[in-house]
């Protein structure tokens, strides 16, 4: 089977429900046909006081997995339910648009001890961590080389998409909070401390550093990303410098085309070439039109989210 990526947030929440010792089953989608909603690896938590974090379905399917689940855990053995419109079960839970789904779910009891607190320690360390749901053996445990047949599905952590934003500005403030809802980490870099304050930005990590500097107290990897907008290439042009020697999966920059031309000669100067500036967005987003400061945050996003899951 395919590579699918765990679901950092209900991994979160099993590790605190781990910790205090709750009873929990894990409910993973392990196979879809036709318009399922929801895409492999898909995770859903359900603690034995019935709360549940997470969703296998649109809502269609939740209800008997819920039911199923608080039977495996007083039996605490695994069990793939299969649902789909050929099943009578799939149109009483509303499974009825052309969609067949598979959900592999596992008691905490099954799950290899300590999985939780590693997960948790990997994603803090922005670490990939590959596991396993062997459904012939009804356990999820560590995997070090992932295997890929019928009897099984392989899920990686992949730390979430870091946003550096470069530039306490108006769109800055419209862009953070879209970004982490889309799930990017954001940082801001501007080392000018009378934009870049905790009341205009809070909860998120400020560096009033000199982007240089700053990007240099970070482990940069495919997983990064940059956008500059500040429009001063004091600040912009060390950022982009340090950006384009740096495997980042996208790098943009606010501007008009001809600022852009200008920034590129500037960047040549100082040893660019040419295939490290054919990596350079600009101007940064997608074309949509748009005008306003949110508007450009959106289309900035946009162009952020298809680099990041590598679609044309």
């Amino acid at each position: 089977m395919k590579v699918s990526d765990i679901d950092i947030d209900v991994i979160n929440t099993a590790h605190i429900w781990d910790k205090e010792k709750r009873d929990f089953s894990l409910a993973v989608v392990v196979k879809t046909w036709g318009s399922s909603p929801r895409q492999v690896g898909s995770m859903m938590l359900i603690r034995d006081d019935g709360h549940i974090v997470g969703s296998v379905s649109g809502g269609c399917v939740e209800g008997s997995v819920i039911v199923s689940a608080k039977k495996i855990l007083s039996e605490s053995s695994a069990e793939i339910l299969d649902f789909g419109v050929a099943d009578q079960d799939a149109w009483s839970v509303g499974l009825s648009c052309g969609g067949k789904i598979s959900v592999f779910v596992c008691p905490r009891k099954k799950i290899q001890p300590n999985l939780f607190s590693k997960l948790n320690s990997a994603n803090e360390n922005r670490d990939i961590f590959q596991i396993e749901c062997d459904f012939r053996r009804g356990e999820i445990f560590e995997s070090k080389s992932l295997n890929s047949n019928d009897d099984c599905l392989p899920l990686r952590l992949i730390p979430k998409p870091r946003l550096f934003i470069v530039g306490a500005v108006h769109i800055t403030q419209c862009l953070i909070p879209m970004a982490k809802e889309a799930g990017f980490e954001a940082v801001l870099i501007d080392p000018r401390n009378h934009f870049a304050t905790s009341e205009r930005f809070p909860n998120i990590e400020i560096v009033n550093d000199w982007p240089d500097d700053a990007l240099k107290k970070f482990r940069l990897n495919e997983n990064d990303c940059l956008v500059t907008l500040t429009h001063d290439p004091k600040i912009d042009d060390p950022a982009l410098l340090i950006a384009l020697n740096s495997p980042l999966f996208s790098i943009s920059c606010l501007g008009s085309k001809k600022t852009h031309a200008s920034r590129r000669a500037r960047l040549q100067k100082q040893g660019i070439s040419e295939e490290q500036l054919s990596r350079l967005n600009g101007p940064a987003g997608l074309n949509i039109n748009a005008k306003n400061p949110a508007e450009i945050a959106v289309s900035i996003l946009a162009e952020l989210i298809k680099d990041w899951r590598g679609e044309t």
